[in-house]
């Protein structure tokens, strides 16, 4: 009788694990190398129910997922693009969420000498200079604003230039290139707290320039218009909505640190 009770409970745990509800999600990938995902995403299914699944990539190809309704809600951070998202019918509920800051890396012997200039001068250093840099050349939140700064400090990008290189990859992937080729890079700050953990002793990056306010990185929680892609499941996307701005998520992430650094500052509006 008890092998058959045992039996009936595991029946009853599959079939309710193939039934469970699932929010697919598309995000940048930060909140994926920072493991913040993995830190909130058993917290979220615990108070919900929900499993959470997501594909962690550029934001400009996370937009692109939604657009072309592979994915129910996207966690993002180009503020721009997703004005533009939502203005052409894609995607409604735009909720910010988080901020951090993008950051200037590069080598410890900072050979460009741009430590402590503005954002704009070290980029135009850079460029005077012919120091090498390496983009993500990816169309990410950090690859747009990437782009924004060299439009400003130089009218146009220089992609056709040998010390400019572009990954087509991630930011923990362009950071190594960064390193192995001693060049500069922008991440935002939170990967590279990331990727300080990892290094440890063997890092030869270092902050070049923060702390100016262009460098401001705002993430923000868009769902998927319905009317768009019929199939999105908008009640669960609504909760996750709910979920994460709510104080006591907002808490979660402020909490969330590597280094005892904070990799994320919650800023959902009240």
């Amino acid at each position: 009788m008890k092998k058959v009770l045992a039996s009936l409970g595991l029946s009853v745990v599959i079939a309710s694990s193939l039934f469970a509800d699932t929010l697919m999600m598309a995000t940048t990938t930060s909140t994926e190398d920072t493991g913040l995902l993995d830190y909130l995403a058993p917290q979220f299914e615990k108070e919900t129910g929900t499993t959470l699944k997501w594909v962690s990539t550029g934001t400009g190809k996370a937009l692109k997922m939604g657009e072309n309704c592979d994915v129910d809600v996207l966690l993002v951070h180009a503020p721009e693009a997703e004005k533009k998202f939502v203005d052409a019918g894609f995607g409604v509920d735009r909720n910010e969420v988080m901020y951090n800051d993008f950051v200037i890396i590069g080598p410890v012997s900072d050979p460009a000498d741009i430590s402590g200039k503005t954002t704009a001068e070290a980029f135009k250093t850079i460029k005077e200079k012919n120091a090498k840099f390496i983009s993500r050349g990816d169309n990410s939140g950090t690859h747009q604003k990437e782009l924004g700064m060299w439009e400003k400090v130089s009218k146009i990008v220089p992609e056709k230039d040998t010390w400019y290189i572009q990954t087509g990859q991630g930011m923990i992937a362009t950071i190594n290139m960064a390193s192995e080729k001693g060049g500069y890079t922008l991440t935002d700050r939170g990967t590279w707290i990331k990727y300080e953990s990892q290094k440890g002793e063997a890092n030869n990056m270092k902050i070049v320039v923060e702390n100016d306010n262009v460098l401001f990185n705002q993430y923000s929680v868009i769902t998927v218009n319905k009317d768009r892609c019929p199939k999105t499941k908008t009640q669960l996307a609504k909760d996750f909505t709910n979920w994460i701005v709510k104080d006591e998520t907002q808490k979660l992430i402020g909490d969330f640190k590597l280094l005892e650094k904070p990799l994320f500052t919650p800023n959902a509006k009240k």
